[in-house]
């Protein structure tokens, strides 16, 4: 076992029985006998936790109605066995009534959080920065009128940025030759200049690399003047660079492409 794993189940263990108290975003929510539910939250200071909410699915639960998928809570806990139980919810933001009344945004969204999970991917391990680009980019696509593919898109890009696999789009993935170069190609990281180029790289228009570029950098001034059809293929790239890292398909990302091209 490996120290990390070791020094992680320590400290579980030295607080089993206390209870704390941790925000976070409901990634997930599973059925659990009659009236509990499973929650997976990522939370600000702990990390991804799986916790009890007992009694939630009940129509007199106290709290039932603030942990649904996209719900940024403030929790009490008790630390459990094998796992915590939620003993107080208090709602910060409720970005799920919002997101759900538009498909668009709830696909976006579904997307989103399925990514953070995955991300996320050791318990109790804290990752702040993920937590926060989460709760900045649930707030864009509730509280805004951006398009809900930029805003996914972006939370893809500066979230593969902090996994460290940020794609090279100004610069050849292989020699950091500046650009722009016109070949991609998604297993060598991103763009290739001629000398690096290889076979069965991709030539994306230069306006989508400019996006992808922008959507990475927060200039949304150029995101948002950006046409559909460099967007729909800035999805595709984002998407392709995403599951080539994860090494396995989002199961909720096929459902945002059918929406988008949709538009």
């Amino acid at each position: 076992m490996s120290s990390h794993r070791t020094d992680s189940a320590d400290r579980t263990s030295a607080h089993r029985g206390s209870t704390y108290r941790d925000a976070g975003i409901v990634l997930r929510v599973t059925k659990l006998g009659e009236a509990d539910r499973i929650v997976t939250v990522l939370t600000r200071r702990t990390g991804r936790i799986r916790a009890v909410a007992k009694g939630v699915r009940r129509t007199k639960s106290r709290f039932g109605g603030r942990l649904e998928p996209f719900s940024h809570v403030d929790l009490q806990l008790y630390n459990g066995r094998n796992l915590d139980i939620v003993t107080q919810a208090e709602s910060l933001d409720a970005f799920g009534p919002v997101l759900a009344a538009d498909y668009g945004k709830y696909t976006a969204a579904t997307t989103i959080a399925e990514t953070a999970e995955r991300l996320a991917a050791e318990e109790r391990e804290p990752s702040l920065r993920l937590y926060l680009l989460l709760v900045s980019a649930l707030r864009a696509l509730a509280e805004s009128e951006r398009s809900p593919g930029l805003v996914l898109d972006a939370f893809l890009l500066r979230a593969m940025a902090l996994a460290g696999w940020a794609p090279a789009l100004t610069e050849c993935a292989r020699c950091n030759a500046p650009g722009p170069h016109a070949a991609f190609h998604v297993a060598a990281g991103g763009s290739l200049c001629p000398h690096c180029r290889s076979a069965g790289t991709a030539r994306p228009a230069p306006q989508t690399v400019t996006l992808m570029a922008a959507l990475a950098d927060g200039d949304w001034p150029v995101a948002d003047a950006s046409e559909g059809v460099h967007r729909r293929e800035a999805s595709g790239l984002v998407a392709a660079l995403l599951q080539y890292h994860l090494e396995r398909a989002l199961k909720s990302l096929p459902l945002v492409d059918v929406d988008r091209t949709a538009k």
